[in-house]
């Protein structure tokens, strides 16, 4: 049977990503958003996750063979976001049973699973670094646990295979994107290089100083891709990252030279983006109109909240990709090429100037 996927959030950075990617290998694709944007050889559906009759009306007649979620709803309390991201895990789950048709469902969550959730993020006991698939679920209430669990629910029940995929912080181009450092970051060194304020890191020390890794979404896809359709890889959690490692004192000059400006030097005490940037969107509404660029409005582009916090975070974070390497996913992304790959998608798109 040929592949048919449904990418749930397809409109953002992974689910984007993954959408283009198995429409280059000739899958046909179906991109679920609740507003879909127009994408080459993807069909677009509209629905809300958490309105039952919505997804009903989206997915009539539709027979995926494999289901990618690349998607979640923030909210204001933990307990809110597992109430939330779970429903909208089963709503779907529900809706597509009928068919038959879901061979298997890959879900991506992220570095959470070690780390906690925001309301609890990087305290306590966490495991040792590098993280790996095997340390397991921390004590705490965390959506991504829940979600995780909506989906082992419905594999027993349905007779699907899963993955989940659980990459650090990621790389990619979406405009409305509410995890977006790598915008957020060039947004950010182009008002420092419009209006010569010093391009500040804002993170902690711990942070400037440690080795860490990212993901680019691509890698992502690839990740994705291999696992939906690689036997050895059914029914298993995968971390996912781009294979090297860097600290953020190299990584942060490679940015600033990226933008032709000077980095400033870290003095040791953060400066988070949130306070940095709390003044600038009238700054970036005159770049905007001086430099035509089609977003005008700073929040569609960055999210200061997010970046601080994984820039912020008082301990070390490194990944270990040993699992899907030794059962044949070898593909490898440099960092800082990652970003600035970005970058140049954000100038060609007139999203930066």
């Amino acid at each position: 049977m040929a592949h048919h996927a449904l990418v749930v959030g397809a409109s953002g950075i992974v689910g984007s990503a993954t959408s283009r990617l198995l429409a280059e290998q000739g899958w046909q694709v179906s991109g679920l958003a609740r507003n879909p944007k127009a994408a080459d050889n993807v069909t677009p559906l509209a629905a809300d996750l958490l309105d039952p009759a919505s997804l009903a009306t989206a997915l009539e007649g539709l027979k995926p063979t494999h289901l990618y979620l690349t998607t979640w709803a923030r909210q204001a309390t933990e307990a809110e976001n597992i109430r939330v991201n779970a429903a909208m895990i089963r709503n779907l789950l529900d809706a597509l049973r009928p068919a038959g048709s879901v061979e298997h469902v890959a879900l991506v969550t992220g570095l959470k699973h070690y780390l906690g959730p925001f309301e609890a993020y990087g305290k306590g006991t966490l495991p040792q670094t590098p993280f790996r698939e095997e340390q397991g679920r921390l004590d705490v209430e965390n959506f991504y646990y829940a979600q995780e669990d909506e989906v082992f629910a419905a594999a027993k029940r349905d007779g699907f295979t899963w993955s989940v995929h659980r990459p650090h912080t990621i790389t990619g181009v979406a405009v409305g994107n509410a995890m977006n450092m790598a915008t957020t970051l060039a947004v950010y060194a182009s008002i420092c290089r419009e209006t010569g304020r010093p391009f500040r890191f804002p993170g902690s020390a711990v942070q400037w100083n440690s080795l860490t890794d990212m993901t680019d979404a691509r890698q992502l896809a690839r990740q994705l891709l291999w696992a939906s359709t690689t036997p050895a890889a059914a029914n298993q959690a995968f971390n996912i990252v781009n294979g090297d490692v860097f600290r953020w004192k190299w990584m942060w000059q490679r940015i600033a030279e990226w933008f032709g400006i000077q980095a400033a030097p870290f003095d040791g005490e953060p400066a988070p983006l949130e306070e940095q940037m709390a003044n600038d969107a009238e700054i970036w509404l005159s770049l905007a109109a001086q430099h035509d660029l089609a977003e005008a409005d700073i929040t569609r582009l960055t999210s200061p909240w997010h970046t601080d916090a994984d820039l912020g975070r008082p301990i070390e974070v490194v990944t270990d990709m040993s699992k899907s390497r030794k059962l044949g996913f070898l593909d490898y992304q440099a960092s800082d090429e990652a970003f600035f790959a970005v970058f140049e998608q954000l100038r060609k798109a007139r999203l930066i100037p």
